[in-house]
């Protein structure tokens, strides 16, 4: 304990300090008795730094000591913990599933060491005598019902993350050669949603698309809101802007599903490719069928010198 005592106090320890640590702990370790390992292994479950080689021996220890360093401890990294995971069995993955937090990667693990075991066959229950009668092992399918839920819950945050970190992480140079909001435009179309003025969104839109105000309309007419979010997305609005302009205009995409709205899980499922294509050939259309009066020029037209004197003529038999 003296040896742990005197790591605790280094604020910052150097790369030789981890080293000396690790060559001394793990003989003094396991020289020691059970409750001495316990008060050991708790803590440096407090220590934000440990080397990894100490980290992987204590996780690897038997669960009843490992347990609380599994849960607790913030210094192992996600390759320690997924080589414990896949070494050590179902009760030290489920300390680690205890966590307070999982990265991706760690739930990634996790789930597929779920999914890889193995189950039992039917046959083989038939086959075995049942001369003595036994209890069902109810704790452990409460355990086993509560680890898959578990599971189950972090998988949808997992997928839930990775989506908000790829629209989130979305640069503007990947829209190199593609129609996109200005900031002013965007800002216009969030303020014109936010009061829910559909008018002027609609004027707005149409810039911003450069087509005209009937192709606008005709997309905000879709009352499922899908050509909108295929417009917003081709057009490369942010994502929490886009999922916040469909709730004000689409109500009933504001209803929740599986801890998301439906506006978010509209613009979740969409394609940015598809969506570039499908927003293209609206405006192709646009530009072929509408033409406004005020912008076709009027045809040349000759104008006819009409003499003096016929023009004389035509005045005076209008007036008789």
């Amino acid at each position: 304990m003296a040896t742990i005592s005197s790591f605790e106090g280094l604020v910052h320890p150097t790369r030789s300090e981890l080293r000396q640590f690790a060559e001394l702990f793990v003989p003094l370790f396991q020289a020691s008795s059970d409750e001495a390992r316990r008060q050991a292994v708790a803590a440096l479950s407090q220590c934000k730094t440990i080397p990894p080689a100490v980290a992987l021996f204590i996780g690897s220890q038997p669960i009843a000591i490992a347990a609380p360093f599994l849960t607790a401890s913030q210094a192992i990294d996600d390759d320690t913990l997924i080589i414990i995971a896949r070494s050590q069995g179902v009760a030290h993955a489920r300390a680690i599933v205890s966590r307070e937090s999982l990265s991706p990667k760690v739930i990634d693990a996790l789930v597929a060491l779920r999914q890889a075991e193995p189950r039992a066959r039917p046959g083989a229950i038939v086959e075995e005598p049942a001369e003595v009668l036994s209890p069902p092992p109810v704790t452990a399918s409460i355990e086993d019902a509560e680890f898959a839920e578990r599971l189950a819950s972090e998988e949808a945050m997992r997928r839930r993350i990775k989506g908000l970190a790829r629209h989130l992480g979305h640069r503007d140079g990947d829209r190199l050669g593609l129609r996109t909001l200005t900031d002013v435009q965007q800002a216009l179309l969030v303020r014109f949603a936010r009061a829910r003025d559909a008018s002027h969104f609609a004027t707005a839109l149409a810039d911003a698309l450069s087509a005209s105000r009937w192709l606008a309309e005709r997309i905000m007419l879709d009352i499922s809101g899908h050509q909108l979010a295929m417009t917003l997305t081709s057009l490369g609005m942010g994502f929490l802007d886009a999922v916040f302009v469909l709730e004000r205009l689409y109500p009933q995409l504001a209803d929740r599903q599986h801890n998301v709205t439906r506006a978010w899980a509209v613009l979740d499922a969409l394609d940015p490719e598809e969506c570039h294509q499908r927003v293209e050939a609206w405006r192709r259309a646009d530009s072929y069928t509408y033409k406004p009066e005020d912008e076709v020029p009027a045809a040349p037209r000759l104008a006819r010198r009409v003499p003096a004197g016929d023009d004389i003529r035509i005045v005076s038999r209008r007036r008789i």
